[in-house]
């Protein structure tokens, strides 16, 4: 039976102990990090540097899963990319102490992009499009597919069928959702033949950090298999207008290490979608976990369910709109 609330027994103690099993002596000093799908936690270190350390929510991922995103951070990391690899002990990078599957990175610092400039966003575009230049050498056997089934078809039907949507809403919900599926649907339909590469997955701002050296990513937690463009929507704002500028500036610096395949900007709201309903069903899956109505009391809210409805209904009018157009 899986435990519903996983972390309840990774106290300060056993982090600790974790850590020491790496032949690590520490002393004493947690500080724990912003993760909710994980417990995350920078442990201080005897006359050296503290260490950043990830346990893995029980029952997500298999061991071979965690291993391609281990051995794809060490495969960036090797090609001088910028990312944050697992620490190598004794050829391991994934552990395990008192039923807690975990790994430990160094620490780096930075701060969030601001992307308010086209030497920034063509910078950005040259990072991503290395990470991409490696993914695309080979595939993810173990990790999951951006898929429009899992993150839109399952994610919804979850929601529904679970009681999360207030009754006077599912009608709507119900509507608007089968509406945008069957658009999504047809988009992929219409970038059929686009690659699918390994990817970051998650690539928006609150997940890089930017130094002076430039960008850095210290997580690959949701790397999968899926079309460049997943790693690229994310970074954009504004109207389309502006979104379209921002995009033709990202890839300025992305093509100068592989080509972008122009079908795929059909995908950018079909992909916004899918994250809008797949988000919703992430956060009601997990609100056994203690950590998640406490940050997010807004998800029981009749409001907030109201507002997934029109903004859902303004991803009918996005993607109808047809694909960005590059200047």
């Amino acid at each position: 039976m899986t435990d519903p609330h996983p972390y309840d027994r990774l106290t300060p103690d056993v982090i600790i102990a974790a850590v020491e099993t790496l032949g690590r002596l520490s002393d004493g000093r947690i500080l724990a990090l912003n993760s909710y799908e994980n417990r995350v936690y920078q442990v201080g270190i005897e006359q050296s540097q503290p260490l950043v350390v990830k346990f893995y929510r029980p029952g997500r991922w298999t061991n071979a899963a965690i291993q391609e995103e281990h051995d794809f951070a060490l495969e960036l990391a090797a090609a001088e990319i910028p990312v944050v690899p697992p620490i190598v002990h004794n050829g391991r990078t994934l552990f395990e102490y008192e039923g807690f599957r975990f790994a430990v990175f160094e620490r780096r610092g930075g701060r969030w992009p601001e992307l308010g400039s086209r030497e920034e966003r063509e910078w950005m575009g040259r990072f991503i499009g290395r990470i991409h230049a490696v993914g695309r050498t080979r595939k993810f056997h173990h990790r999951e597919r951006l898929d429009v089934q899992r993150m839109g078809e399952e994610a919804r039907r979850y929601l529904l069928d679970t009681g999360w949507i207030p009754p006077h809403l599912e009608p709507a919900y119900e509507s608007v959702t089968d509406q945008l599926l069957q658009l999504v649907r047809a988009a992929f339909e219409q970038a059929r033949g686009f690659a699918e590469i390994r990817l970051h997955g998650d690539c928006h701002r609150g997940n890089i950090l930017w130094t002076d050296a430039g960008p850095h990513f210290v997580d690959l937690d949701d790397c999968i298999m899926g079309p460049a463009i997943q790693d690229l929507w994310m970074l954009l704002s504004g109207n389309r207008k502006e979104m379209s500028e921002q995009l033709s500036q990202l890839l300025e610096g992305y093509q100068q290490f592989i080509d972008f395949d122009p079908r795929e900007l059909v995908l950018v709201e079909s992909l916004r979608t899918l994250r809008m309903i797949n988000y919703s069903a992430w956060l009601a899956r997990r609100w056994d976990d203690p950590a998640f109505p406490a940050a997010f009391p807004w998800f029981t809210e009749p409001r907030y369910w109201e507002d997934q409805v029109a903004a859902l209904r303004e991803q009918i009018a996005a993607i109808e709109e047809g694909p960005l157009e590059l200047p």
